[in-house]
């Protein structure tokens, strides 16, 4: 199988989390380094003040100005925490990552160089994670590496995460910045892409899949789907496998094209969402 990275976006997603906690860090430093200088000149005033009423016996400035540099030594600039540690964003980025990068690595162990995985594809409606096409049809691929079960009734996904006696310790909907569940980042993608093959003479019907393959990624319950869900590289095997499209490879290598050039040109613009 052939890889072709037409983007990567988390990669780059995952840059900018890490530049914006180092900036972030730095300028705490600065601020800090600033404050420290502010409550030392504070401090060394206060001082002054107390030593001066000290040698001119005046005794009731003299314990106010001890009392103020108590005071001011009291109100010392925190330090701030360093930068180390990965932001939860940050590891959510990367899991992402790991997890397309196990899709990637799995489907080329066993496909053949008759097939072309596309990485990170882009039009006006969104990305795709992975666009499989070869003999048996062309797929989109959403990935989720996400550690709970999953709940689908439609387009509304939800999530429950259980700690290892099987208490619930967090829930919520699983969407991206727009609000959208994962079938409908892939479908509306998807659909656009195919409205623009078509209008370049391929009418190819897209597989649409949705893959949850974290090791403790679970589907607790689903109806209405309007997408394939599975929990790891062999149920998109499994697809390709049953899929009865039949592409000749004249027609991949035009499909190929269209797909690269598409990305190209919308690369370089805003999508809609």
């Amino acid at each position: 199988m052939r890889l072709v990275e037409l983007s990567d976006h988390p990669a780059s997603m995952l840059r900018n989390a890490q530049q914006q906690r180092r900036g972030e860090a730095y300028r705490a430093q600065a601020q800090y380094a600033a404050a420290r200088t502010r409550h030392a000149a504070s401090l060394d005033q206060a001082r002054a003040e107390r030593d001066e009423a000290w040698a001119r016996h005046r005794w009731l400035r003299w314990i106010r100005a001890v009392f103020t540099v108590w005071a001011g030594q009291r109100r010392a600039p925190r330090i701030p925490v360093p930068a180390g540690a990965a932001t939860d964003r940050e590891e959510s980025i990367a899991a992402g990552i790991a997890g397309e990068q196990q899709v990637a690595l799995e489907l080329g162990q066993v496909l053949g160089d008759d097939w072309v995985l596309f990485h990170g594809y882009r039009n006006r409606r969104g990305e795709i994670d992975h666009l499989l096409l070869g003999p048996r049809g062309l797929f989109a691929i959403e990935v989720k590496h996400r550690n709970a079960t999953v709940y689908i009734v439609g387009d509304e996904w939800r999530y429950k995460k259980f700690d290892q006696w099987g208490n619930q310790v967090e829930s919520g909907s699983i969407e991206d910045r727009t609000g959208r569940s994962p079938s409908m980042q892939v479908n509306e993608s998807a659909t656009e892409l195919e409205r623009f093959l078509g209008t370049r003479g391929h009418q190819v019907a897209i597989t649409r899949i949705v893959i949850l393959n974290h090791p403790r990624s679970k589907i607790g319950s689903s109806r209405g789907l309007t997408v394939r869900v599975g929990t790891s590289t062999d149920y998109i095997l499994g697809l390709v496998n049953d899929s009865r499209a039949e592409l000749p490879a004249a027609r991949c290598a035009e499909l190929g094209q269209l797909i690269e050039r598409d990305h190209q040109f919308h690369s370089t613009r805003r999508p809609r969402r």
